[in-house]
């Protein structure tokens, strides 16, 4: 029994230090591309940078806001303040922040086949905003009225919290008490973002290759091609944190409840934190503009360096 506990210590200790680590380089990469956004406002005109932006900002919320508390924990080892109002406001903004990210990379998904396959849609007024901006939008107040019913306002005595596991156990009463409702909750919320996000970037693939492939098109692959493996990176980061945790999932509630659960615990629900903390690097692979930015600013510092006189 000590020896598993000083095990689950050490793993705690290991995970604070990496999410602590990886949080301060978010944090400050996620400055910088702000940064440049606001010094290049022309670049915020074009469209194909906006979706990504919100994502970005929504993901240094959860950098700031959300992560600060998973990291708290694992450097105490249990959750403090032990009280159920604690408890349903983490739940809160780590569900809706997580799905607002999810619902987000899906809207992309979807906008980057008509930015690549047929652009001309956004060029009305109307239609983009009902096709681009309509859908973000959503992305951001849906989830926030959806968990205000089911965490905040859902009638719960408070009794069913794990102090002793991140995120309070995941135990809210929607979850525990009602099969109904955790199961849309899952499935609507996790399970068909994935879904949609995974057939999407397959059958982009499909039709970037089968376009190659006719010269008469007037799509040009090395315009596009940005637009495509912005998309990828995204999608593949988003499928690393998510995936292996909804498939043990997926069998614990089809075949066996017990199955992977000590590795679901410990591993597969912080893997989620991987969008968060490595989002921002993904950003910058995407922005050669950006890395042009940063390497001049270096240079420009280190020749006024070189160039000081000092005195005799």
């Amino acid at each position: 029994m000590e020896t598993r506990h000083d095990s689950l210590a050490t793993l705690y200790r290991i995970k604070f230090i990496f999410l602590l680590t990886f949080q301060i380089f978010g944090i400050a990469i996620s400055l910088l591309i702000f940064w440049f956004f606001l010094t290049h406002r022309a670049l915020l005109r074009d469209i194909r940078h906006q979706a990504i932006l919100l994502l970005l900002g929504n993901n240094f919320i959860q950098l700031t806001c959300d992560l600060p508390m998973p990291i708290y924990f694992y450097y105490i080892g249990h959750v403090n303040p032990a009280t159920s109002a604690y408890c349903t406001w983490w739940t809160f903004f780590e569900y809706m922040l997580d799905v607002i990210t999810a619902l987000l990379v899906v809207v992309i998904t979807i906008q980057r086949h008509i930015l690549i396959f047929h652009d001309s849609i956004f060029r009305k007024r109307i239609t983009r905003w009902l096709l681009y901006y309509v859908p973000l939008l959503l992305c951001f107040v849906y989830p926030f009225i959806l968990y205000m019913v089911l965490i905040v306002f859902y009638p719960c005595d408070g009794l069913q919290w794990d102090y002793s596991s991140n995120v309070c156990g995941f135990a809210n009463c929607h979850l525990v008490y009602s099969k109904t409702l955790s199961t849309f909750d899952w499935a609507a919320h996790n399970g068909m973002p994935t879904l949609i996000i995974i057939l999407g970037n397959v059958s982009l693939i499909i039709r970037v290759i089968k376009q190659k492939r006719r010269h008469q098109q007037h799509i040009t692959w090395r315009k596009q091609r940005r637009i495509t493996l912005q998309l990828l990176a995204v999608s593949m980061l988003f499928l690393v944190a998510w995936l292996p945790g909804l498939v043990i999932a997926l069998i614990q509630q089809t075949i066996d409840p017990n199955f992977a659960i000590d590795f679901q615990r410990n591993y597969a629900l912080d893997l989620v934190y991987f969008m968060c903390i490595f989002l921002p690097w993904i950003c910058i692979g995407q922005l050669p503009r950006f890395v042009q930015w940063i390497g001049k600013r270096i240079c420009r510092k280190r020749n006024a360096t070189i160039n000081i006189v000092r005195p005799m």
